[in-house]
C-alpha cells in the first residue's frame, strides 16, 4: 500500500512527522507537504508561476505552494506510481463544520478525492495541545481498515480527535457537519507608518451542535468521522430557481 501524507501547517511540522512514523508499519509512505504555513489556504491551486519539489533532511518533500498544490503536483507527475490513499494531517486544531471550506488540510485531501483516490483528512480538536499522538494511533486504525477492506469507490473522510490521551477517547462516531456563529470581528490596528492593517477573527463559537454533529461527538469525547461529498449543488432550490428564472 502507497500513502500520499500532506498538510498544511508546513513540512517542519512536528505533527506530519509523528503521523509518518506511525503509518510507516503500514505502508509506503511518501510526504509532500508545504514549504511553510499554508492553514486556511482551501482548495487554492496556483496557476500564475511555476512550482518547485524540493527534499529536506529528513526525506520529506516541500512545495512552494498550497496543500492543494502539493497533491495536485505529486499525483499528477511527480510521484512514479499512484497512491492508494491520501492522508492529510494532523492539523494542530479542529476542522468542524464550516472550517471545512477553508481547511487546508481538508483541502488536501479533497484533492486527493478529486483525482480518484480515497482521502482521509484529520484533525486534533484544540489547537497547540499535544495529545498528537492518540490522534496518530487513531489515523494508523482508520488506515489498517482501509487496507484490510478497501472501499468500493473513493471516499473523503474529515477526521476530528478530541484532545485526549488515546485510553480516555470513548470510541468512534459517524458524523455530519455542524454549524458555526459567524466569524468574529476583525480587528484593526494602525503600523508606524501609519497604514491601517486588519486581522481576521477568530471562528465563531458552535451555533448547531446536537447530536450527531462533529461537534458534539468530539465535546462527548468520540472521534468524529464525517463523509463528505464536493457536488456543492442545493438540489431541493433547482426547482424553485427554475420556477423564478421563468
Amino acid at each position: 500500500m502507497r500513502i500520499l501524507l500532506c498538510n498544511d501547517d508546513g513540512y517542519y511540522a512536528p505533527p506530519i512527522a509523528l503521523l509518518a512514523r506511525m503509518l510507516a508499519p503500514l505502508a509506503e509512505v511518501t510526504v509532500v507537504a508545504p514549504e511553510r504555513d499554508r492553514s486556511g489556504a482551501s482548495n487554492s491551486l496556483t496557476l500564475d508561476r511555476p512550482l518547485t519539489v524540493r527534499r529536506a533532511q529528513s526525506g520529506f518533500y516541500y512545495v512552494n505552494g498550497t496543500p492543494t498544490d502539493c497533491v495536485h503536483v505529486a499525483v499528477t507527475g511527480f510521484l512514479a506510481a499512484q497512491p492508494d490513499l491520501v492522508v492529510s494531517g494532523i492539523n494542530d486544531g479542529a476542522n468542524m463544520g464550516e472550517d471545512t471550506l477553508y481547511s487546508g488540510t481538508v483541502a488536501a485531501a479533497t484533492e486527493g478525492f478529486l483525482l480518484g483516490i480515497p482521502a482521509i483528512a484529520v484533525s486534533l480538536a484544540l489547537e497547540g495541545r499535544e495529545n498528537f499522538d492518540a490522534a496518530a494511533r487513531v489515523t494508523a486504525q482508520l488506515v489498517e481498515r482501509f487496507r484490510r477492506h478497501p472501499p468500493p469507490r473513493p471516499c473523503l473522510l474529515n477526521v476530528n480527535v478530541p484532545d485526549l490521551g488515546y485510553e480516555a477517547l470513548r470510541g468512534k462516531r459517524v458524523t455530519r457537519l455542524g454549524r458555526r456563529h459567524k466569524a468574529e470581528p476583525v480587528t484593526k490596528a494602525v503600523t508606524p507608518r501609519g497604514e491601517t492593517v486588519y486581522w481576521v477573527g477568530p471562528a465563531g463559537t458552535a451555533r448547531d451542535a446536537a447530536e450527531g454533529t462533529d461537534f458534539h461527538a468530539v465535546a462527548s469525547g468520540y472521534v468524529s468521522v464525517t463523509p463528505l461529498q464536493v457536488d456543492l449543488t442545493h438540489v431541493s432550490d433547482l426547482g424553485a430557481l427554475a420556477e423564478w428564472l421563468k
